[in-house]
């Protein structure tokens, strides 16, 4: 019976299957060591980059502004990150202790089930490590708010109110951008903190997607509903500070307020800001009333009225009440405009003069300004660099920059333009067997001396000069000598900084050893090379193993710890350009892209402008900074330290000097009534020197900064018209013209030094020039005071000319120079076979009550022997449509003026004898060129010698025809050379 009851036998069971193969200990080890060396890679990279740069900023004596930019980070870091951390643990821990204790069972609890099962033995272990990731989210984004927070606790006031919410403009500059990132830094916290939530309520049965009713449990309900109240109530206080950024709005008409913003955009947003209050209110209500209708309805609301009062309300204005009405609409919105941007930008001050600009140049004229024709700048900084390098380079590893700088210098009591740059250390000229680390950091290490010469002079031809046209040197040679070395006993020519120095170099002298960085190349007439050992003040030690395997790992090189070379007495010198020092030193400064080197007291320094920029000025237009200071010696900018490229505020608030033997840095201030620098001076104290400070000897060399001008010249196509209606009519638009040589780009802003109406004698000075917006003749010409040392320092004046009276702008001289024949004649003999003109900086300024241009034009031969540079040959002068052309700016307005002997009332400039031109390789000896006659001189040609040179010329031309129809190649080659030849002999007689 036993069998009976016990049913049907069992089945055969099947084997179990065998346990997977556990995995081998070592993968597991193998996984974990990895894991441990990339967090020690990170924290190690971290704590060198950390520790070097205190090393580097306690070097310069710049600690303060090191611990000032940590301390705040880190604290930002710290209090956000906590915050933040607490937000998202204490909502995953409500959430989870409000979860339901009794969940109906359904399809989606059964689900759920499994990850519950999952995620509850490591719950703390979860809400722990989420929250530490959002914190450290946080954290890096509040450590990134550094400049608004300081700018906030050390902000000032400036004085002014705007004219629509009566604030003081420290609010907007100071106070708003930390304000709004206060509310912005809530609302993502309450969005975080309601996901956590949301999530945890959704796992342990808070939320049930799909239950039929009662979808959200009373504690998820009560929770959501007061973080979603939170959101919306940030919002509300968000809309609040909305309404002040209408101040810096663009995308319309101009930047700021206009007649849409003030009587719609501006209502709506206090419309909305009330709804999102109500709105706020009725979620928190919610918690008790436990009922979704009310804050439905209240968020639906706000939705849509975001919509109708944010966007289509302020289309139906502008469409219907601006745009038939325009000009009267908009008049006051305009004039604010222009008021706050030409206060912004420093341009409010900019006198604008009625320049009758006469077309008939006399020789009295020019007489009686001939004070300020020595001061025309003949050399082209941008031009010139090769002359530099191939006649003052001395070895190839020197160098200088493509485009030097202009100064000015007093020489025997006279102040003189000089053209200036840097004898730099270039390593790639170095010889391949050379280059290796010893030589690169540690023999290589520094440049010498600089290389200047006269602006407006060049050497004479003459037996001991062969090649005239050759710049006349102010400073030359290795070792130095000239006029700027003399002016100081003492002078130091080593130039360790600049902006082409090395990533790093190790100098100093060892104990008792010898020194091993070159300092002299071996001269010519073999002399022995001289070395020296760098005794700067600034540099960090690495005569320590500790600081040795930092710097090893920043810069990834062993042999700064295995190299006998770096010693005790060892330093290392980086981060050595002159613009970067001072963006780092000071990273709440933007520096200019032109720095320049001087001879200050018997050393070289580099000065550097330093800006102080902002994008939140009330109501002033807001460009683009790269876009306004492009033209075409600087076609891309860059400026690292901007937070933004939309700026609408500027000033040159900071001279800073850069010492280039040992790298000190020093700030100056130089703008005392900025109050952006003013903030930044109390949130950094101490690391900006008062103006009073400035030594006489710097002050000399200090001028108007580049950048800065471009970009007042770029708003001043406008911002010249201080009328509203004319402003928007746009009837008097001017246009910064582009360069002749470069269509595509600016034509540059260029220093001379010149005579305006008002002034007495000639005054060094930034100066452009406009033409009306889409054509070609001039408008105006402009020109600031450049020289820190005069009283006009910084005063822009402009030239305005008549309307009826047309010059020609830059575009359409080069047009006539290149249709003028006697100038291409005159270039001929220098431009055949591989030779070429290249055309000099086209410089402007007033003369005898007009505007004269003068023009280098320079020869350079193409894919001639190694060293070729340009030389310059001529020099063109147009004033009132008349265009000449000379060896020197006398002969060239001797030409102009058709006569007269204005060379003897012209001091400076060197009368060199007109060259001969160049002899041609492919001519007979027979064919070589007369020496070319001074325009107005001799030459006169017979008139039947040239038709006879013609005819014989056609007559070759026919042979060659016909020996190329013949097949006889070689025939038709010599008769083609021979028709040149008597070609090129009939424009010489013409000549």
């Amino acid at each position: 019976m036993s069998g009976y009851f016990d049913g049907p036998p069992a089945p055969p069971r099947r084997p179990a299957p065998p346990p997977p193969p556990e995995r081998p200990q070592r993968s597991r080890a193998l996984i974990g060591t990895l894991v441990v060396l990339a967090v020690a890679f990170v924290l190690l990279s971290s704590f060198t980059g950390i520790w070097t740069d205190r090393l580097w900023f306690r070097d310069l004596d710049f600690g303060g502004v090191f611990t000032t930019l940590i301390s705040t980070r880190v604290v930002l870091f710290i209090v956000f990150g906590l915050l933040m951390f607490a937000v998202v643990a204490v909502n995953l821990w409500i959430a989870y202790r409000l979860r339901p204790t009794f969940r109906a069972h359904s399809p989606e609890q059964a689900s759920l089930d499994r990850y519950r099962q999952v995620v509850e033995p490591i719950r703390l272990w979860l809400l722990l490590g989420l929250s530490l990731a959002m914190a450290i989210f946080a954290g890096i984004s509040a450590a990134g708010q550094w400049r608004n927070y300081l700018l906030w606790r050390n902000g000032g006031e400036f004085g002014e109110t705007d004219p629509y919410f009566n604030r003081d403009l420290g609010f907007f500059m100071f106070d708003l951008p930390w304000l709004h990132y206060l509310v912005d830094f809530a609302m993502a916290a309450a969005v975080i903190g309601l996901l956590a939530a949301a999530l945890v309520h959704y796992l342990y049965g808070g939320i049930r997607l799909q239950a039929s009713n009662d979808k959200l449990s009373g504690g998820a309900q009560g929770q959501l509903s007061v973080l979603v109240g939170l959101f919306i109530l940030f919002k509300a206080v968000d809309y609040y500070l909305d309404r002040f950024d209408l101040t810096t709005d663009t995308g319309g008409l101009i930047t700021g307020l206009t007649y849409t913003s003030e009587n719609a955009v501006l209502p709506s947003r206090n419309i909305l800001m009330f709804i999102a209050l109500i709105c706020a209110i009725l979620f928190f209500a919610n918690v008790w009333r436990r009922t979704w209708m009310l804050p439905g309805i209240g968020l639906g609301l706000l939705v849509l009225s975001a919509v109708l009062l944010g966007m289509v309300w302020p289309a139906i204005v502008q469409q219907f009440q601006v745009n038939p009405s325009e000009p009267n609409r908009e008049r006051p919105y305009i004039q604010r405009n222009i008021e706050a941007t030409r206060a912004a930008y420093n341009i409010d001050n900019t006198e604008v003069v009625n320049f009758a600009a006469t077309t008939q140049l006399e020789p009295d004229q020019v007489l009686a300004d001939a004070q300020s024709i020595p001061g025309i700048r003949l050399l082209d900084p941008s031009l010139v660099s090769d002359t530099f390098t191939q006649l003052q380079q001395v070895r190839g590893y020197y160098g200088v920059p493509d485009v030097l700088d202009v100064d000015r210098y007093q020489i025997d009591g006279e102040e003189r333009d000089v053209v200036i740059a840097a004898r730099e250390l270039n390593q790639d000229g170095l010889p391949a067997s050379q280059r290796n680390w010893a030589n690169e950091h540690t023999v290589y290490t520094h440049g010498y001396g600089v290389i200047a010469a006269f602006g407006n002079q060049r050497n004479a031809a003459n037996e001991q000069v062969p090649n005239d046209g050759e710049p006349a040197w102010a400073e030359q040679d290795i070792p130095p000598r000239g006029v700027l070395s003399e002016l100081a006993d003492d002078y130091v020519p080593q130039i360790y900084f600049g902006e082409q120095s090395p990533n790093y170099s190790i100098v100093g002298k060892r104990e008792g050893g010898d020194d091993i960085e070159l300092d002299i190349p071996e001269g010519e007439d073999g002399g022995s090379a001289r070395y020296s050992s760098y005794d700067g003040e600034t540099g960090v030690s690495v005569g320590n193993l500790f600081n040795k395997l930092l710097y090893a790992i920043k810069f990834g090189e062993p042999n700064l710890v295995l190299s006998d070379r770096v010693h005790g007495n060892s330093k290392i010198l980086y981060d050595r350009h002159p613009k970067e020092r001072v963006e780092k030193v000071a990273p709440w400064l933007t520096a200019d892209n032109d720095i320049y080197p001087a001879v200050v007291d018997g050393r070289v320094v580099w000065i550097v402008d330093a800006y102080t920029l902002s994008d939140r000025y009330p109501l002033s237009e807001k460009r683009s900074l790269e876009e306004m200071t492009e033209d075409q010696l600087n076609p891309v900018a860059a400026f690292a330290t901007l937070p933004t490229d939309e700026i609408n505020y500027m000033r040159n608030s900071v001279k800073a000097v850069v010492d280039a033997y040992d790298g000190t840095v020093t700030l100056y201030e130089w703008d005392e009534e900025d109050p952006l620098l003013q903030a930044w001076s109390k949130a950094f104290d101490g690391t900006v020197k008062p103006r009073s400070e400035i030594p006489e000897s710097l002050l000399n060399h200090l001028r108007y900064p580049e950048d800065m001008f471009k970009v007042q010249r770029h708003l001043l196509q406008q911002y010249h018209v201080t009328d509203a209606a004319t402003f928007y009519a746009g009837t008097d638009r001017w246009a910064v013209p582009t360069d002749p040589t470069r269509n595509d780009l600016y034509q540059p802003p260029y220093r001379l030094s010149v005579s305006l109406p008002d002034q007495e004698e000639p005054v060094f000075s930034l100066t452009s020039v406009f033409t009306p917006a889409n054509r070609q003749n001039l408008a105006s010409f402009i020109a600031v005071g450049g020289d820190a040392a005069k009283d006009n320092y910084g005063k822009i004046q402009i030239l305005r000319l008549p309307g009826n009276t047309q010059v020609s702008g830059p575009q359409q001289i080069a047009n006539e120079v290149a249709a003028d024949e006697d100038i291409q004649n005159a270039l001929f003999p220098f431009t055949r076979g591989d030779a070429q003109a290249r055309y000099g900086n086209l410089l402007t300024l007033p003369v005898g009550n007009g505007l004269l241009y003068v023009q280098p034009v320079y020869t350079l031969r193409q894919g001639g022997a190694e060293g070729t540079y340009p030389v310059l040959r001529f020099v063109l002068a147009s004033f009132g449509g008349e265009i000449g052309y000379g060896t020197t700016l006398a002969a060239a307005l001797e030409d102009v003026l058709g006569g007269g002997d204005i060379q003897e009332e012209i001091d400076g400039e060197e009368a060199p004898e007109l060259p001969e031109a160049p002899e041609d390789p492919d001519a007979g000896e027979g064919d070589q060129p007369d020496p070319t006659p001074a325009p107005g001189t001799g030459g006169v040609p017979d008139d039947a010698d040239v038709a006879t040179l013609l005819a014989e010329a056609e007559a070759k031309f026919t042979e060659a025809q016909q020996a190329l129809e013949d097949g006889d190649l070689g025939g038709y080659q010599d008769a083609v050379s021979e028709a040149r030849a008597l070609i090129r002999r009939a424009l010489q007689d013409v000549e």
